[in-house]
């Protein structure tokens, strides 16, 4: 009798329905290191774990788009998350190259907005995934640690916003150097 040899798919949706959770002990111990969470105390921490959803990738596949809706942030458990933008003449950019520890997604909490980049997996991925409606309803019933979290992302985004300008300025005084040591002044 021939044996059939049956070929197997590997379905993202399936590894990330199927995905377990990490130990709430590990997860908390994991959350307290990032400055999001660093001020939560372990009573708000185990409120918190109680609303985050954790998913696999595979490499290479798409996290989210540009221009769809933000829903959400995402935590990198393990493996390793591209940002890249496209331009208007298609041209891509990767903007960061993210890894485990590191997050992102973030404005997607504050706004809500459609997203301003691509996130890829770049190797398989597992990362935790807290939505922006399970956070607005944790908000609304523990408000104290709802507002630290706030606090934490207004001041990672306030960071950034700097580092961005302080890049911008850096480059504007080069472009100005060259231009000025090309007219020979």
């Amino acid at each position: 009798m021939e044996e059939k040899k049956i070929n197997s798919v590997h379905s993202s949706f399936w590894s990330n329905v199927f995905y377990p959770a990490p130990n709430k002990a590990d997860l908390k111990k994991y959350l307290n290191t990032l400055p999001l969470f660093s001020q939560l105390n372990k009573r708000e921490l185990s409120h918190l774990i109680s609303i985050i959803h954790n998913r696999n990738y595979l490499l290479g596949e798409y996290i989210f788009h540009q221009g769809e809706p933000g829903m959400g942030l995402y935590i990198i458990l393990d493996g390793r998350v591209i940002i890249q933008r496209v331009l208007a003449n298609q041209e891509i950019i990767t903007l960061a190259s993210l890894v485990e520890n590191e997050f992102f997604g973030e404005l997607a909490l504050v706004d809500g907005e459609k997203r301003s980049a691509s996130a890829i997996a770049e190797t398989d991925c597992k990362l935790a995934v807290i939505f922006k409606p399970d956070l607005d309803e944790f908000i609304e019933k523990h408000p104290k640690p709802g507002v630290k979290i706030l606090q934490a992302i207004s001041t990672v985004l306030t960071e950034r916003l700097r580092n961005l300008n302080e890049d911008y300025i850096s480059e504007l005084t080069k472009s100005k150097i060259k231009k000025g040591s090309e007219h020979g002044t």
